[in-house]
């Protein structure tokens, strides 16, 4: 193939190919030649445009295939466009020739069509150049066309859309010549030719003016006619032509002087009649009315009504939204018109009515639903409204007259009832759309919105009145507040109205639907209501016979007010149980003689009255068991049974009934039946075994019903087949934008589809898709839908023979029937056999015997070979599901030969689809094909079938079958991939284009087989470049197609070529957005999806090159050239109906996002503000009170409420509340990327920096107040939704940029400015009337904001307090004040929200206050700050606090019922009966599960701030009045669970903090003990600083401290969180709390012992009883001891840091021997954190407990030091080192070191440990560089200083301490010598002389000689100079320490070393600053001691007097330099400290 890629075809190798590659071949280099052609120069061109025209004309005689035809004329165009033009009318008339040929032959066709095609596209390329040729050309053609078949008239059609598109005006003379052959294809057989025709007038229409004006009637007219008998596409296209023309003529101006005189202006009336005349009378004409017409026999076709409807749709979407929402009122009344009085004979069946009705509705939701914006659509709303005014007025007028003229009244009013319907329908579902942005709407009294539809409740048609009740579920769930209040009313009505029968089922209709709506209003209803419905419901039941003339009605509303009751859900139903399950017992008579005696008592009537009432409690009862599964248990399903038998056997009496009374009941009797099959089949089988045979003839019966006339195979069977089958039958069956009226075309004529009336109980369930009003069937199809799913239930749960009996009656039923009616009962017997089948798969049961296998084979079978293709697809399905039941190969090998041998010898469609479809289908659910045998008999006969050209359909169903195959064979197909590959493209080439379906399965064939090659196609062997080719040159010609499903199949194939290789795959053509296919938008989407996960920016990037090369956009209403593709997209979201085309946008757009936002931060945050900002203008109402917000508000931010009135900037019109919505959270993921991308993005004056240095770079915080702007204009809308993603950014902006500093105002932070915007943005939410929910969230973000420390002035932070205060009153006004319009769990999420505001507010405060108090202490100014600012911050601090202080009284008591709540709530089930009967302070006990998950997400700040506020008063405060405390309800928690009259009237001050201690320990235990894997950090964190809290005071601890197995039982759950937890923040908080716990303790036992000292006295000190854990045998018991426990979760803490420390992993691979680890900080401060603790268990001992557990805890704090003393760079010890040194003091200086009982123990142990850490240094010589031998000197002279003298005066232990230090001494790191001499300097001073004089002797002479060496070498730099300056130091002590005999000894030695430091004048200019700085030194250290031992000093300097001199000249010579130091030296400690605070402050 690479051959192929040359500018001139490569003839040498084509010639070298066979017959179908060289088709190939031309194809591939047709492509490349597209390609080249634009880029190559027009030199290279000229030069190669003879050969190159010669090369392509020569292969129009080569008959190319569709798609090759179509490039090469492409090709041949452009070739003349680019190059010369002489020889082209040469090829024109070269073209001309070979169409004039009279060669008819089938061969010769291909090339005729080359040559029409070619003329084509020349002349659209060329187009005028080619001057007046086209007048022959066209008459050649159109000549031609008189007698070409249909290909010919397609291309031909097509051609001369494209001539028409090149010349444009100049093509006038033959415009009508063109016209009239236009005309005739416009009617053609082919379908596809009417296509064509139909793209041919409307290119023509763009100047044949005579189309739209003399014309028009006739064109119209044509249109009408084209419509009948057509196919989905012809509908879109001639839909396309009459809108587009339709438009056209309403709006041109232009009116040429020729057709002057007949020219009308045509007026909107007009086009609108024509279409109306269309809609109602079809084809038939205007004026010639034909005979039956007049006589009113004739309907008119459906297909002519569907194309109208969409016609009207494209007519009003080319006119645009902005002229709808000018003429909607004339558009509304002609739309409504429609259906109206005025044309009876639309409308005369319920058949055509309802057809219409859906017409109607359909055009509205389009046009209002589609194109309208959100004003717009609330404008449209009223008008509808005003409509539905205009006919109750009709109606009541001819209700009122009803005595005169009752005749004429009645139709009037049944007229009335079809416009009604659609006008409420369409209200229902703009309301629905709108959502909570339709409050406005609602409350404009003026319109009336709700007073309208509630007044045609009461309407005499009862569709008005369930449409109206659906409007009112409509409107309920887009505006949940008001849910309760339209119950009310409708209750009210119904039981004011009680005996008037449209009121009851008017307004029980009502109350159904709108209980139906509840389960989508997550805010709910008052829990109470359901009490009032059942009680209204049991009225009319019990009613229902008292008055005759309303019993019928009565009794339908009681049940259906009960059914709806029942959705609920567990919570509310259970109260009423017990009077439903009466109510149901009593409905059916008790004994089979009660139904007796009723068949001989009653008449028609009655029997209807009963039958409806027991259909209703059917419907009950089912409603209950969906509704309310967790209710079922089996004492509830024993009373459920016992009506059953009796329901059972009225259903078998049902048909002698009906024979004795006639029609009347035949209604009532097939919904009896309808409702107890579907009550039955989601009962257990079990419940009814009983009656399984009665029960099974009874469905057998009605499934074999022969006088049934309607074939239901479009409702019945598509759930049936696999949804891949279905692709075979064309899109009806696919989803497409028209579905909604296409559907009716499918169900052929007999029904139109569903309507509400048909079932009223469908009214309250859950609707399949989004607003779409539910749709269920005439009761006669709906009653055979549910006997096949009840037959699909029992057949698995009959015995063998039983099912072997049913088989064969129903075989025997099929048999008996013919034609017609024999197709209806085979399908309804395969549907129920199919389900059958499809049960006994799932629940893994076998079919049966060999007789039974055979009757199902023959059941199958006889379907496979149905004329129905739906039944034939179902059949397939039908036998892959019995192979997967019977699953036995030999039984599966039969099936598939059955099949074979049909194939070879049948020659009929019928059996060659069917049974090519069954062979594909059969391994379905076998998991796959396994026989090769098998596979290759497959793939041969499908091969042959799939190359058979006589049949299309043949053709499609082989290839479908082929893909199947493909798929289910995976790596055995591998072997013929390649011939598979070849027909695939092969037939491509060579299918003719009108054959969508053939190309279809084409598609899927390819998409098999590149799945199948899978990865493999990356590779670059020549074998797989070659499959990769011609996988890539199908995906090519499928692009191509004209057909949008197969270009959807190509995208789809694109996509899996790109996932497996792509670097192969050119993506250039995916961008078509805007098709009007819903498949192809699908596929566009899901391959950008796909794109951007992996390669976001270049798809962006070469989106908007690829529009800037084309010069037109993808999608017309949206400009990617200015908002690029992410953009489109957005607005292509906005426009969007399809669910999940919107799910797929918005994932897209999110991966788009992830990957570029932060580097196209600017464009990203300008989309997402369009959007938001469009809703601006809508916002201007939001209530922003202009006091002096606005002025202190800085002038930029003013802005915030005018919006851009500029349209240019408005890329998004009108966007819906569901973008903006979708805008917003992309703010909010915007965010945090940029925080995951850089801490510039939060850092202003980095930001600046950046900026200013690359303009490219931007950044989030130069973005604020386009932020805050977009959070405030969300968080102000009037939807619902936005408000609460407008809260949501806003919190997410105060938590993310609290703490940016202004740069140019020092002291204040970024935020600051915009604090107006956060107080106007949380206002509204606050207001009285806002939803729970949002109030909930405003007080997150206040209580962000208040603890975020933004403002620091009180009286700017009062304004959002004060919304915190006013939320806080309406919580103190309890449970009487709760909002009546939701459900009480609501109320319940308000206060919790408030609480846990405050709590966080006053977390934050106590935390402020306590930081401060810590900086108070190092009371020291700040530096940069004035004196003011400082005294600000101390302000606010303690300002907040007194913010919170003032409820902190009314708060706390609030905290505790809260908590105590919660601590009910978290009771295991098994307790429920001891929660008190009215529930919790804030939840009432019916609502208790909807309450729940509030107090879990609440729970924990109330926690810690309950802990805070109880540690703060110490547990001292016991409010007085605790008993009659101002509330309106007991709050404390002595009311645990007691009832009033046992509580103790008072009780003591400690009891209530006993209460409340163990509250908050219980509440924390229970949850710590197992916090959920999803259980969040916060809460863990808060609970662990609860604890912390309450562990800070003295009173809590001495209860745990007293109380060892409460302290064990912390320990042991805290060991178990840092187990599950990595997170070192909690573990650190675990260690706190223990750290706690332990103090308790040691403060107990410290608490004994000294009481036990003041008892006894000092005198009988010995028999003092033994305080501490070990008593005095030392043992400790695993699990009751607090020290085991401690020692556990340290030594857990340690080992998890450091494996190295666990003796077990020492020598094991895990754990590398001598490597150090250098912990993480993290890691360190856990490490550090459990050494204290460790240091402090000794003290809670007993001395012997102490030795029990003293080795281990040495051997751990030896551990941690061996094993982290690592060398730093700087010299500072690690942070674990110091903490084990810190750790070892601590415990050598204990108390039981010195205990007589344990001393001796003690001392041997520490002996050991030095002993261990003298071993460091000997391990081995190699790690001596990585141990850092301070650290161990330090541990050293730690084991000197702080034991007692006999640890370490044993001598040799000492000799090798001082060996260390003499080494040490001798050390070549100045910072090592430097820290040996001060340790040895505290060591000398030691007071016990037996420690310190050896150390002295033997070390001080190698000091003294280490200085007198300095006198020779000079120190170098300064660290040198410090270890001098210590040496001088360690002597300057020894002299003062040494005895008076020895000191004057010492000081001889010392002074002339000091003089030797000393320097001359002139030495002293010339020395380095270190011999400097030692000049000083020595000179001041001379100048102390000199005074001191003046005596020795003065003989000295008698004996000397060189040193005299130099002393001397040194003090005069630094006199001066002195004083200047010491002024200077005075000052720099300050400046030291202070800045020194500033770190620590910060």
């Amino acid at each position: 193939m690479e051959l192929a890629h040359s500018l001139l075809l490569n003839e040498e190798a084509y010639n070298q190919l066979g017959e179908f590659q060289k088709a190939e071949f031309i194809f591939e280099w047709l492509q490349f030649l597209e390609k080249l052609l634009p880029v190559t120069s027009r030199a290279d061109i000229r030069e190669n445009q003879k050969k190159l025209v010669e090369q392509l004309t020569s292969l129009l005689n080569n008959s190319p295939g569709p798609p090759t035809r179509r490039l090469l004329a492409k090709n041949l165009a452009v070739l003349y466009s680019t190059g010369d033009t002489f020889s082209v009318y040469q090829t024109i008339d070269k073209c001309n020739e070979l169409i004039r040929s009279k060669d008819d032959s089938p061969s010769y066709l291909p090339t005729k069509l080359a040559a029409v095609v070619c003329l084509g596209y020349l002349y659209k390329k060329l187009g005028r150049i080619l001057g007046n040729s086209f007048t022959d050309t066209v008459g050649n053609v159109l000549k031609a066309m008189k007698n070409a078949e249909s290909q010919g008239r397609y291309e031909i059609m097509l051609s001369l859309q494209n001539i028409l598109n090149g010349l444009g005006a100049a093509a006038i003379p033959c415009h009508r010549d063109i016209y009239k052959a236009a005309r005739s294809c416009l009617t053609d057989r082919s379908m596809a030719v009417r296509c064509a025709a139909a793209k041919c007038l409307l290119e023509l229409q763009n100047e044949a003016i005579f189309m739209w004006s003399t014309d028009l009637d006739s064109v119209v007219t044509l249109c009408f006619k084209s419509f009948e008998g057509s196919n989905y596409d012809v509908r879109l296209a001639v839909s396309k032509l009459l809108g587009t023309i339709l438009a056209r003529a309403l709006t041109s101006k232009q009116i040429t002087a020729s057709t002057k005189h007949n020219f009308r202006r045509v007026s909107l009336e007009d086009v609108m009649e024509l279409l109306g005349t269309g809609f109602l009378r079809g084809s038939c004409g205007f004026l010639r009315a034909s005979g039956d017409m007049l006589k009113g026999t004739s309907s008119v076709s459906r297909d002519v009504r569907v194309g109208v409807t969409q016609a009207y749709v494209v007519f009003v979407s080319t006119l645009g939204a902005q002229w709808l929402e000018r003429n909607f009122s004339a558009f509304l009344s002609h739309i409504l018109d429609l259906v109206s009085q005025s044309h009876p004979k639309a409308v005369q069946s319920a058949m055509d009515a309802i057809g219409c009705r859906r017409c109607v509705s359909f055009i509205l939701r389009a046009t209002v639903g589609g194109l309208l914006g959100e004003k717009a659509q609330i404008a449209a709303a009223k008008e509808i409204c005003q409509a539905i005014w205009k006919l109750k007025k009709v109606v009541d007028a001819a209700i009122s007259d009803g005595n005169l003229e009752t005749k004429i009244n009645t139709t009037d009013v049944t007229a009335s009832q079809h416009v009604l319907v659609c006008a409420l329908q369409e209200l229902g579902s703009l309301i629905h759309g709108l959502g909570t942005t339709a409050a406005p709407l609602l409350q404009d009294s003026s319109t009336g919105v709700l007073e309208a539809v509630i007044s045609v409740i009461l309407h005499p048609s009862i569709s008005v009145r369930l449409t109206a009740a659906w409007c009112l579920r409509c409107i309920a769930v887009a505006l949940p507040s008001y849910v309760s209040l339209l119950l009310d009313r409708c209750i009210e009505r119904l039981s004011a109205l009680k005996s008037c029968p449209e009121a009851v089922t008017g307004f029980s209709f009502a109350v159904a639907a709108l209980l139906g709506a509840v389960k989508h209003c997550p805010l709910g209803i008052p829990h109470g209501k359901g009490k009032v419905i059942m009680t209204v419901a049991e009225d009319l039941l019990r009613s229902a016979s008292q008055n005759s003339r309303i019993s019928l009605q009565r009794m339908q509303a009681g049940w259906l007010l009960i059914a709806a009751l029942m959705t609920l859900g567990p919570a509310v139903v259970q109260h009423h149980l017990p009077r439903i399950l009466l109510l149901w017992k009593c409905i059916f008579p008790s004994s089979p003689k009660d139904l007796e005696t009723e068949k001989t008592r009653g008449d028609a009537f009655t029997w209807q009255v009963t039958l409806e009432g027991r259909a209703g409690a059917l419907c009950a009862i089912k409603s209950f068991v969906s509704h309310c599964a967790g209710l079922l248990t089996d004492e509830v399903v024993q009373r459920l049974l016992p009506p059953l038998p009796s329901a059972v056997d009225l259903l078998t009496q049902l048909s002698s009934i009906y024979k004795s009374y006639g029609n009347s009941l035949k209604t009532p009797s097939t919904v009896y039946r309808q409702k107890l099959y579907e009550l039955l089949a989601v009962l257990p089988p079990k419940a009814y075994e009983g009656d399984f045979s009665a029960v099974l003839k009874e469905l057998v019966t009605d499934l074999t019903v022969t006088d049934s006339q309607i074939d239901a195979s479009a409702f019945l069977l598509p759930s049936l087949c696999h949804e891949n089958d279905l692709l075979l039958l064309g899109p009806l069956l696919q989803e497409t934008d028209h579905r909604f009226i296409e559907e009716q075309l499918l169900l052929g004529n007999s029904i139109a589809g569903g309507s509400l009336e048909y079932d009223p109980y469908s009214i309250y369930e859950k609707f399949a898709k989004g607003d779409s009003v539910p749709k269920p069937l005439p009761p006669a199809l709906s009653v055979i839908s549910a006997a096949s799913r009840l037959f699909g239930v029992m057949f698995s749960h009959i015995t063998e023979s039983h099912r072997l009996q049913v088989l064969e009656q129903l075989l025997n039923s099929i048999k008996q029937t013919k034609g017609s009616r024999q197709q209806i009962v085979q399908l309804h017997v395969v549907s129920a056999f199919s389900t059958s089948l499809k049960h006994l798969a799932n629940c893994k049961g076998s079919l049966g015997s060999e007789e039974v296998r055979r009757s199902a084979l023959m059941l199958v079978m006889g379907a496979l070979e149905s004329n129905n293709p739906l039944l034939r697809c179902a059949a397939a399905e039908c036998l892959a599901r019995l192979a997967q039941v019977v699953s036995d190969s030999a039984f599966t090998a039969g099936l598939a030969q059955v099949s074979f041998d049909k194939l070879k010898s049948a020659r009929d469609v019928v059996s060659r689809t069917g049974h090519s479809l069954a062979l594909g289908c059969l391994y379905r659910y076998l998991g796959g094909i396994s026989s090769t045998q098998h596979l290759n008999a497959c793939v041969g006969i499908l091969y042959t079938l799939s190359q058979d050209s006589t049949s299309p359909d043949v053709q499609a169903w082989a290839l479908h079958s082929l893909s199947l195959i493909v798929d289910l064979a995976g790596p055995l197909y591998h072997v013929h991939v390649e011939p598979t590959l070849s027909l695939v493209l092969m037939l491509l080439l060579s299918v003719p284009p009108a054959y969508a379906e053939v190309h279809q399965s084409l598609g899927r064939c390819l998409n098999a087989l590149i799945t199948t090659l899978g990865p493999e196609l990356q590779g670059s062997s020549t074998a797989v470049s070659a499959l990769r080719t011609s996988c890539l040159l199908g995906c090519a010609v499928m692009q191509d197609n004209p057909d949008c499903l197969v270009q959807a199949q190509a995208i789809s194939c694109l996509q899996q070529l790109h996932m497996f290789s792509p670097r192969h795959v050119n993506l250039s053509n995916l961008m078509n957005l805007c098709s009007s296919y819903l498949l192809l938008r699908r596929a566009v989407v899901a391959c950008l999806r796909q794109l951007v996960q992996r390669e976001a920016a270049e798809v962006s990037e070469y989106a908007v090159a690829l529009v800037k090369e084309s010069k037109e956009d993808f999608t017309p209403d949206v400009n990617i050239r200015e908002i690029g593709l992410e953009g489109a997209l957005l607005g292509l979201l906005d426009k969007e109906l399809d669910p999940r085309l919107c799910q797929d946008i918005k994932e897209t757009l999110t991966h788009m996002l992830t990957s570029m936002a932060v580097e196209k931060l600017s464009f990203w945050l300008k989309l997402c503000k369009d959007v938001l900002a469009a809703s601006a203008d809508f916002n201007t109402v939001a209530s922003i009170d202009t006091t002096q917000e606005e002025e202190t508000a800085k002038g930029d931010d003013v802005s915030v409420l005018t919006s851009d009135s500029d349209d240019r900037f408005h890329p998004f019109r009108n966007p819906r509340w569901s973008t903006r919505v979708f805008a917003a959270e992309c703010v909010c993921k915007i965010i945090s990327q940029c925080e995951n991308a850089g801490s510039a993005h939060f850092d202003i004056t980095l930001a600046q920096e950046r900026k200013q240095r690359d303009s490219r770079d931007d950044f989030l915080v130069l973005h604020l107040a386009d932020l805050v702007r977009m959070a405030f204009m969300a968080a102000t809308d009037h939807s619902d939704q936005l408000r609460l993603s407008g809260l949501q950014m806003l919190q997410i902006i105060v938590r993310k940029f609290a703490a940016v500093p202004e740069p140019e105002f020092p002291g204040h932070v970024i935020l600051e400015q915009y604090q107006a915007n956060v107080g106007a943005a949380l206002r509204p939410a606050f207001a009285p009337e806002t939803p729970p929910d949002v109030t909930a969230k405003a007080c997150q973000v206040c209580s962000a904001w208040i603890a975020s420390g933004v403002v620091s002035d009180l009286n700017d932070l009062r304004r959002v307090h004060q919304l915190l205060v006013s939320s806080l009153l309406k919580v103190q006004a309890g449970k009487e004040a709760q909002n009546e319009q939701y459900n009480e769990s609501t109320s319940t999420m308000e206060v919790l929200a408030v609480l846990k505001a405050w709590a966080e507010v006053y977390i934050v405060a106590i935390e402020k206050q306590k930081n401060q108090s810590d900086t108070h202490k190092h009371s020291l100014k700040i530096v940069n700050s004035s004196e003011e600012s400082y005294r600000d911050v101390t302000f606010s601090a303690s300002g907040l606090l007194d913010l919170v202080q003032a409820d902190l009284g009314t708060l706390s008591k609030l905290w505790l019922a809260a908590l105590q709540d919660f601590a009910l709530l978290t009771l295991p089930p098994e307790y429920a009966s001891q929660l008190p009967a009215e529930g919790g302070t804030f939840y009432t006990a019916e609502t208790i599960e909807n309450a729940r998950p509030h107090y879990y997400s609440s729970w924990a700040l109330i926690l810690y701030a309950t802990a805070l506020w109880l540690t703060t008063t110490g547990f001292i405060v016991v409010d007085p009045d605790e008993g009659v405390t101002n509330l309106s309800r007991p709050v404390t928690p002595t009311t645990m669970c007691q009832d009033s009259s046992t509580r103790p009237l008072v009780k003591s001050p400690e009891d209530v903090n006993t209460d409340r201690f163990h509250l908050i320990l219980g509440i924390s235990v229970e949850f710590l003990c197992s916090p959920g894997s999803d259980a969040a950090m916060e809460n863990i964190i808060a609970c662990l600083h609860a604890l912390q809290a309450l562990f800070d005071v003295p009173w809590p601890r001495s209860k745990i401290g007293g109380d060892q197995e409460l302290g064990v039982e912390l320990l042991n759950v805290l060991h178990r969180l840092i187990l599950t937890r990595e997170s070192p923040d909690i573990q650190l908080a675990a260690l706190e709390v223990v750290r706690l716990i332990l103090f308790a303790a040691q403060e107990h036992v410290k608490e004994k012992r000294r009481s036990a000292e003041v008892d006894d006295g000092a005198a009988e000190k010995e028999t003092l009883p033994e305080f501490g854990e070990g008593k005095d045998t030392g043992g400790l018991v695993p699990g009751k001891s607090l020290v085991f426990a401690t020692l556990e979760l340290c030594v857990c803490i340690l080992v998890r840091q450091l494996p190295q420390l666990n003796p077990k992993l020492t020598g094991s691979p895990a754990v590398p021997p001598g490597k150090h680890l250098l912990l993480s900080e993290d890691g360190s401060r856990l490490v550090a954190a459990a050494l204290v603790i460790l240091s402090d268990v000794p003290a809670i001992c007993s001395p012997e407990g102490s030795v029990s557990v003293l080795p281990t805890i040495l051997y751990l704090i030896i551990g941690v030091l061996k094993e982290t003393a690592v060398k730093l760079q700087d010299g500072q010890l690690p942070l674990t080192v110091a903490a084990s040194l810190q750790a070892l003091k601590g415990l050598l200086s204990s108390p039981m070191a010195r205990a007589e009982k344990s001393q001796n123990a003690w001392t041997n142990l520490l002996r050991s440990a030095l002993v261990t850490v003298l071993d460091c240094w000997d391990q081995v010589d190699g790690l001596l560089q990585e141990l850092d031998e301070i650290s161990l000197l330090t541990a050293i002279t730690v084991f000197v200083m702080s034991t007692s003298p006999e640890v370490t005066t044993v001598e040799c232990l000492q000799k090798r301490c001082m060996e260390k230090f003499k080494t040490t001494l001798d050390s070549k790191d100045p910072l090592v010598q430097c820290k040996c001499y001060q340790l040895l300097h505290s060591i000398f001073q030691h007071p016990n002389k037996t420690v310190s004089y050896p150390y002295i002797h033997s070390l001080v002479p190698s000091i003294v000689g280490k200085l007198q060496e300095t006198e020779k070498a000079k120190p170098e730099n300064a660290a040198e100079l410090q270890v001098i300056q210590e040496g001088i130091k360690v002597v300057t002590a020894l002299t003062a320490a040494a005895e008076e005999q020895h000191r004057a000894h010492l000081v001889a030695c010392f002074l002339p070393i000091l003089i030797s430091f000393l320097l001359d004048e002139n030495a002293l200019v010339s020395a380095t600053i270190s011999a400097k700085n030692l000049h000083e030194f020595a000179l001041q250290t001379l100048m102390q001691i000199g005074p001191q031992y003046s005596s020795v000093f003065k003989k000295l300097m008698a004996s000397s007097p060189t040193m005299k001199a130099r002393l001397e000249s040194a003090i005069k010579g630094n006199q001066e330099s002195i004083k200047v130091k010491t002024t200077k030296h005075a000052k720099t400690p300050g400046k030291s400290s202070s800045i020194q605070l500033k770190t620590n402050f910060l």
